[in-house]
């Protein structure tokens, strides 16, 4: 039986220094993403969970389903994390007084194809020694990755036929 997703839209993965970027199916595993970024430098680790709400505009909502051009979408991930840690160096926190970043380790997650009512469609965590980079950073990645990575969602609606649904970016509503 073959996928009812485009070819383009798989699972993909990048590790760079910087952390992990990863799209799939799969459902997303919070606890193990927060575990990814775990360092005994941090002091802090930001975490951001984006689910599908139940409710848009006044519609109920009863899925999403999420495609990306997934080659392009993961080196798309993996630069914004790496200009999150670029933006974020210091130099006082390098013992040899080089830039170095006040982030530690950053993972963004994606889920594909449909995600129900209640379930995660985004993980980022990032952490920090100091609770304000971590914060700031893991804001600057989600709405980087709603405003660039290749990434498009469907809403299906009660009561509305599903032939109906449309593609559309996925940007902050």
């Amino acid at each position: 039986m073959s996928s009812p997703w485009p070819s383009a839209s798989t699972d993909a993965a990048s590790q760079i220094p910087e952390g992990v970027c990863v799209l799939t199916h799969d459902a997303l595993l919070v606890d193990d993403i927060i575990k990814s970024v775990g360092d005994d430098r941090a002091g802090a680790t930001a975490v951001f969970i984006g689910t599908t709400r139940n409710y848009f505009k006044g519609k109920v909502v009863t899925r999403l389903d999420y495609q990306a051009y997934s080659k392009l979408a993961i080196k798309t991930m993996a630069g914004i994390i790496r200009s999150a840690h670029a933006a974020h160096s210091r130099s006082a926190h390098h013992p040899e007084g080089r830039s170095a970043s006040s982030l530690i380790r950053s993972a963004v997650y994606h889920r594909l194809g449909t995600v129900p009512v209640g379930e995660p469609s985004i993980v980022i965590a990032v952490s920090s020694p100091h609770r304000k980079e971590a914060f700031l950073a893991c804001e600057y990645i989600l709405e980087e990755v709603k405003a660039k990575a290749q990434i498009w969602k469907r809403e299906f609606y009660e009561g509305e036929r599903e032939e109906d649904a449309e593609w559309k970016a996925n940007v902050s509503t």
